[in-house]
């Protein structure tokens, strides 16, 4: 994927974070856990999806912190051929490393939702997501086309990830014991998803609907590619 997806004519892009952990939740990192395995704890996958083709152009393993976002964003940068329309959420790590590797060539906006809550939740209110009560559309660079605001695609993608990858699944104990365990797992399911899984709306990968490759990968290709 780093080698072919490269000089990519997207136009909308969209940025989204989801939660994993490695080890053990960051509020379970015990001293002794932490300096046998320094990277336990809380562990986000930055995303970037193709609004239209569906393709996933980049991805991040790492902290919610500067040095991801910057690593993120910049890797984002360098995969892209021209200007496009890009939304994230409200997460303020994104607008100064969009700043930095797209400078002004970016129509870039903020798509804030705004949730409501009980203020005494009930143990059915914890396991469920909070109820969305509005958006809050803000442009910050550019001129980013209302209509387009949206971070819907990459977020539906959030919940293919958490189906199809095991150590995404939700209270169990299918978590990786190591970082590159982690990172391997979502190397396969982004390779299967872009380059070997039908879309069900496009009825072609999202590789192929990209343009990036003109016929349908095979398990057995990425087989071929990892011996």
């Amino acid at each position: 994927m780093d080698k072919n997806l490269r000089n990519l004519k997207c136009e909308r892009i969209q940025c989204d974070e989801i939660w994993s952990f490695v080890a053990a939740k960051e509020r379970n990192v015990s001293a002794k856990l932490r300096e046998s395995n320094p990277e336990a704890g809380d562990c986000w996958t930055w995303v970037a999806m193709d609004a239209d083709t569906k393709l996933v152009c980049s991805w991040q393993v790492g902290r919610r912190d500067w040095v991801t976002a910057d690593q993120f964003v910049g890797d984002l940068r360098s995969r892209l051929a021209n200007r496009v329309q890009l939304t994230t959420d409200g997460n303020r790590l994104y607008l100064f490393a969009i700043n930095t590797y797209f400078e002004k060539e970016v129509d870039y906006a903020v798509l804030m939702k705004l949730y409501g809550g009980s203020s005494s939740p009930t143990a059915e209110v914890r396991y469920s997501p909070a109820e969305c009560v509005g958006c809050e559309k803000k442009p910050k660079i550019g001129n980013p086309d209302p209509k387009h605001i949206s971070t819907s695609y990459v977020e539906r993608q959030n919940l293919t990830m958490r189906m199809s990858i095991r150590r995404f699944t939700r209270l169990t104990n299918a978590f990786s014991r190591k970082i590159e365990n982690h990172v391997a797992s979502l190397a396969i399911h982004y390779m299967h998803y872009n380059f070997v899984r039908i879309h069900q709306t496009l009825r072609v990968t999202p590789a192929m609907a990209a343009g990036v490759t003109d016929r349908l990968w095979s398990i057995a290709d990425m087989v071929a590619l990892v011996a």
